[in-house]
């Protein structure tokens, strides 16, 4: 029988890797701004603009639709976001960023940004294009086994 090394499983390295990242971008957006990380999700899936409803977040964002739905309701009675009946579909909402939503994105953007390209510096120019590709490859990969 074969048996399973957690620590050399490919799974379990990278669910550690994704939270020792994301703790480590958290430390910005959690002390001074006071959000939470799906609250950060929602306002980085919002920042550039674009209308999207509650469940494009979700989507985007691989939210859940109760703790998306409770950090976007967070924001709105905070006025970080504002809800507005969609044209096309009447019986749905979109979301958007307020002035105050979009100036704490505007201040965060560059402290994550330098915190990715801080992460990153270890690897060369070579070593980040393979890691693009290959977590590419891994994606398309993923996609391809589950529609079987």
């Amino acid at each position: 029988m074969k048996s399973l090394h957690l620590t050399e499983f490919f799974p379990y390295q990278l669910t550690q890797l994704q939270a020792k990242v994301s703790d480590n971008i958290a430390e910005i957006y959690t002390g001074r701004f006071e959000l939470s990380r799906q609250e950060w999700r929602v306002l980085a899936s919002l920042g550039n603009g674009e209308l999207l409803s509650a469940k494009q977040i979700g989507e985007q964002t691989n939210l859940e639709k109760m703790p998306a739905s409770r950090a976007i309701t967070k924001m709105q009675t905070q006025g970080l976001l504002v809800k507005s009946t969609d044209k096309t579909d009447k019986r749905s909402s979109l979301l958007k960023l307020t002035e105050q939503g979009l100036s704490i994105y505007q201040q965060l953007i560059p402290m994550v940004l330098e915190r990715e390209q801080e992460l990153l510096s270890v690897l060369s120019v070579q070593e980040k294009a393979q890691l693009n590709e290959i977590i590419e490859k891994l994606t398309l990969k993923s996609m391809e086994i589950t529609k079987k």
